[in-house]
């Protein structure tokens, strides 16, 4: 062979390596893609239930309580009746995606999260039905959070099993990313309905406008989601699971095997999942019942907020590949725990820009703990029960996280009239989370299918596949 052949082979040898790299990163970007749109879907739903329960619920679902601020907290409560949901459609769906595959979940809780949205849009209130109004309320809620605690796992999994291992951090973030994606869009659009339509028409149909613009967004995602594929990691744990009895998958096995890695799961989520609703949703009742202030200036400082949300999120998974998982999951936890020192007092000051400067910060502190979840969870359970290990963690902390955060931080306020008591249950909330992320193991760069092989040779099982 020539000098010439054999530089010509090398080149071609180079160009078909580069074209299988970009074939792999296009069919990766097609994942994420599939991913993101569907948690897009999920999240403009649920914070479309946030927004309203603090904006209208209370008004048009609970008239007859005692103040504005009770109506609040009664509609907060039917709000946390989607995050008891949540565990339930973890497990359940957590079973079936271990079992069947992530793609056929994520398509069928994004029709059952879309279906209950619409119909919300479509309640009579108090006013016309009676009690019946909230308890219906009640009812899709529950199908909501249902289908959203099937969602996150799959959505995460999906793109953590096709994800290089040196890259996974910031791959895996961009479904995290899809988050104040779906709550930018249900800002906007509240935001829109209360600058054209007067108070009074807002709180009697402007509203529902959102809710049901809600079926275009579900179609489009579902339409998505038929176009992606399983990754190969997946087939192979399916495989094994399918050839040797002796291989468990799901529900009962991870809690029975894996204890120690719910456990750490649901530590990270703690104050993450509180922060977070403490700064989307009291944040809202604070300045509104405290201050009176203007609900279109409350949009308008959240939409800002989640843009820089949206921005930063891929930006620290990039810098989890980097630098670790532990020590930047660690920096938003203890940065969390000092946000409402700050944060209230600029609130109090009514000033419109240090307002949007307090809940930008604090999305960004959040970021830190919420943009590396999916990588450093994936990396804790083996393939053949990850899904419902990830749900089990993420999903079940909901309960005792989000779903109270708002309830107790509004009693807190009712009952001291003031921030402070807030800014305490939060600091306690991330030391919780600080002691977890301490105990836990730096799982940077680790390989899923090693994480596999370990879990065969404690098992005493035949590994799912030799591959790298």
């Amino acid at each position: 062979m020539s000098v010439n052949q054999r530089v010509g082979a090398a080149g071609s040898g180079k160009t078909t390596a580069t074209a299988g790299s970009e074939t792999e990163k296009s069919g990766l970007k097609k994942i994420v893609a599939a991913s993101m749109v569907g948690t897009v879907v999920e999240w403009y739903e649920f914070f479309l239930y946030a927004t309203a329960a603090s904006l209208v619920f209370g008004t048009v679902f609970f008239p007859n309580a005692g103040s504005e601020l009770d109506g609040i907290i009664a509609a907060f409560l039917t709000y946390a009746v989607g995050f008891i949901a949540r565990p339930l459609g973890g497990i359940v769906f957590g079973q079936i995606g271990d079992k069947l595959g992530r793609k056929h979940t994520l398509q069928v809780t994004i029709i059952m999260v879309g279906a209950a949205t619409f119909l919300m849009g479509c309640l009579p209130g108090f006013d016309t039905i009676g009690y019946w109004a909230p308890a219906l309320l009640v009812a899709l809620r529950f199908i909501q959070g249902f289908a959203v605690g099937g969602e996150w796992g799959g959505a995460v999994l999906l793109v953590a099993e096709h994800s290089p291992n040196a890259s996974r951090g910031f791959w895996s973030s961009w479904p995290q990313a899809a988050v104040p994606v779906g709550n930018l869009l249900a800002t906007i659009v509240l935001l829109i309905m209360t600058w054209i339509l007067p108070p009074e028409q807002f709180l009697s149909w402007g509203w529902r406008v959102a809710f049901w613009l809600s079926a275009i967004i579900v179609v489009i995602g579902y339409y998505i989601r038929t176009h992606v594929s399983e990754a190969p990691i997946f087939l192979e744990a399916r495989a094994q699971v399918e050839a040797e009895k002796a291989v468990n998958y799901g529900v009962l096995e991870v809690v029975k095997k894996y204890p120690k890695g719910i456990l750490g799961a649901m530590g990270l989520r703690f104050a993450e999942n509180i922060l977070y609703y403490i700064i989307v949703s009291f944040s809202i009742v604070y300045l509104k019942t405290v201050h009176e202030y203007d609900t279109g200036q409350l949009l308008i400082a959240l939409l800002i907020a989640h843009v820089v949300h949206f921005i930063v999120i891929p930006q620290v998974g990039r810098l989890s590949d980097r630098l670790g998982r532990k020590p930047v999951y660690l920096a938003g936890a203890v940065l969390g725990a000092s946000w409402a020192f700050f944060a209230f007092p600029m609130f109090d000051t009514l000033n419109p820009v240090l307002i949007i400067l307090a809940v930008t910060v604090g999305l960004c502190f959040h970021a830190l703990m919420y943009a590396g979840q999916p990588a450093i969870m994936s990396e804790m359970f083996p393939t053949r029960m990850r899904y419902s290990g990830v749900s089990l963690g993420y999903q079940v902390t909901s309960i005792l996280a989000g779903s109270m955060a708002p309830i107790i931080a509004a009693a807190l306020l009712q009952q001291y009239n003031t921030w402070v008591p807030v800014a305490i249950y939060i600091m306690i909330a991330c030391a919780i989370t600080v002691v977890a992320v301490v105990t836990l193991k730096e799982t940077k760069g680790a390989s899923l299918r090693e994480v596999d092989a370990v879990d065969a040779r404690k098992h005493g099982l035949e590994p799912a596949s030799s591959g790298n």
